[in-house]
């Protein structure tokens, strides 16, 4: 029964582990939105590529880690 529990923690775990995951995916979105939203397009210009960057650079992340997280999970 001992082994059971250990399992079930290891998916309480993993499901933490990815609910993390999907807070720091939306934070991502958020700061992106939060950077170039309200912005004239002059300063869009500038911002833009500097915030899809950062975007694309936390949202690898994340694909990465959950990648790691994912055999563990199986």
């Amino acid at each position: 029964m001992a082994g059971k529990h250990t399992a079930g923690s290891r998916t309480g775990a993993g499901e933490h582990a990815e609910e993390l995951l999907l807070i720091e995916e939306a934070d991502a979105w958020f700061e992106y939105l939060e950077a170039t939203r309200g912005q004239n397009e002059k300063r869009y210009a500038e911002v833009e590529p500097w915030a899809y960057a950062r975007l694309s650079q936390r949202l690898r992340a994340v694909r990465a880690r959950r990648a790691r997280l994912s055999p563990a999970a199986a």
